[in-house]
């Protein structure tokens, strides 16, 4: 049969899953908008809510997404004036780019420095 891909191992199936979670986090808005407002500085999930006005659950769903993928970090523990306990995020990559070459896709990340 012309043009069937070769079925990929268990490794490739593996690396290609992360890949692909990872270029769907990039390229979601919301994700992409989450990351890329903690590049710069911490912060907890109300304020990124305010600054991009957007849901407070859809930016825990995103950060509990993006921390799975490592693209994310608590930073730190921070007390509010309530004495409630809240997670100071930060984005750990700076940039990244994706590459799709034919059946292959490749996704490069350049490591935040703070």
């Amino acid at each position: 049969m012309k043009g069937v891909l070769p079925k990929p191992t268990i490794l490739e199936l593996d690396e290609y899953d992360i890949n692909q979670r990872i270029i769907e986090a990039l390229t979601n808005t919301c994700s992409h908008a989450v990351l890329f407002s903690i590049v710069d500085e911490e912060k907890d999930a109300i304020q990124i809510a305010g600054q991009l006005r957007i849901s407070l659950s859809s930016v825990y769903k995103t950060l509990v997404n993006l921390e799975k993928l490592s693209l994310i970090e608590i930073q730190r523990f921070h007390i509010n004036s309530d004495s409630k306990k809240v997670k100071m995020y930060r984005s750990r990559i700076q940039a990244a780019e994706i590459t799709i070459n034919g059946n292959k896709s490749e996704v490069k990340l350049q490591r935040n420095i703070y």
